[in-house]
């Protein structure tokens, strides 16, 4: 009688035990939930902004292996993967799913169901229809808004180069971001009396034919948040450079690469933001509710390298610009 009551106890015992662990494990996968982030394609400004997400989401409490998975995937600039993507989130039930750029948000937002999507970086979340409002963005997607400084850096490249009036601006045609930039700058422009010249392209392949078209036909060029050109900047400034024309892209990074100047928002920055805003969200926030919001600050980049090549006067007053908040690449 003894034995069969200590094989019941040891019985009662081991269940009891693997119970536990079993619980243990299930507590663990629901505290590890997943954080997709979906990254439009590569380029050094949106690994930027990837970057200063996993620092938001730490700055919320959040890290990689000890309370979240973190699920990244790059679509590399094709369509059909921001769509396959965006399905393997939905299929692993993410807490959150991020988006690097607005193809990558649009194709998040596009999923059934409720899963909360968080915006790195997009220009223009009410003309995309991402959100209702700014402060009341009324469904599934909040987020960071990429709001660059456009009449800052009209005035920086007047300050630098004072006597331009024909300016080009080379965007892409099916980025709607990077469109209502275009029509920000030439509104503000055409306000100053400079003619905006405008040279669209459809992908990177287009880059090196509209530079060479644009060339001798402007004095300067201006380039918006824009991915596609972002990626090819390369063959871009080959044609500009050759024929003396100084670049003044949006994003830092694109000055890093041969541009001329800017005054921009830190792409780092708005990772950050965003990051935190998901974390926010993880805690229970509610998207719909939760205000799109924004760097408000901005920092002078200046290439000094290239105003020399291109035998360009930096003025004193953005030299001390640059100094004070900003950087000067020599």
């Amino acid at each position: 009688m003894k034995r069969l009551i200590g094989t019941i106890i040891a019985l009662f015992t081991f269940l009891i035990a693997a119970f536990v662990v079993e619980l243990n494990k299930q507590t663990a996968a629901q505290k590890e939930r997943v954080v997709g982030i979906l990254q439009t394609m590569s380029h050094p400004a949106l690994d930027q902004i990837h970057r200063g997400i996993i620092k938001g989401l730490e700055d919320e409490g959040y890290r990689e292996g000890k309370n979240v998975q973190i699920d990244f995937q790059n679509a590399q600039g094709d369509q059909s993967n921001l769509k396959s993507m965006s399905d393997r989130f939905n299929q692993r039930n993410a807490a959150v799913a991020i988006g690097i750029a607005t193809p990558a948000v649009q194709s998040l937002a596009n999923e059934s169901g409720n899963t909360p999507v968080i915006m790195g970086a997009v220009s223009d979340p009410l003309g995309t229809h991402l959100v209702k409002s700014l402060n009341h963005p009324g469904g599934k997607v909040t987020g960071v808004q990429d709001r660059q400084p456009i009449p800052a850096q009209l005035k920086l490249l007047r300050a630098i180069l004072p006597k331009a009036k024909r300016i080009g601006v080379v965007y892409t045609s099916s980025d709607d971001s990077s469109a209502s930039e275009y029509r920000e700058f030439r509104s503000l422009a055409e306000k100053e009396g400079l003619t905006v010249r405008p040279y669209t392209i459809t992908s990177t392949n287009d880059i090196e034919q509209v530079a060479q078209t644009m060339a001798g036909k402007v004095q300067a060029v201006y380039v918006p948040t824009d991915n596609t050109v972002a990626s090819g900047i390369s063959a871009l400034l080959k044609a500009t450079n050759e024929a003396k024309i100084p670049v003044f892209p949006a994003a830092d990074t694109m000055v890093k690469s041969g541009g001329l100047a800017t005054r921009c928002v830190s792409q780092f920055d708005m990772g950050v933001l965003t990051g935190q805003m998901a974390g926010q969200i993880l805690k229970g926030k509610n998207p719909a509710d939760t205000p799109v919001r924004r760097v408000t600050s901005y920092e002078t980049v200046i290439n000094q390298k290239v105003a020399n090549e291109l035998n360009i006067h930096i003025p004193d007053s953005v030299i001390k610009a640059a100094q004070k908040k900003g950087r000067i690449i020599k």
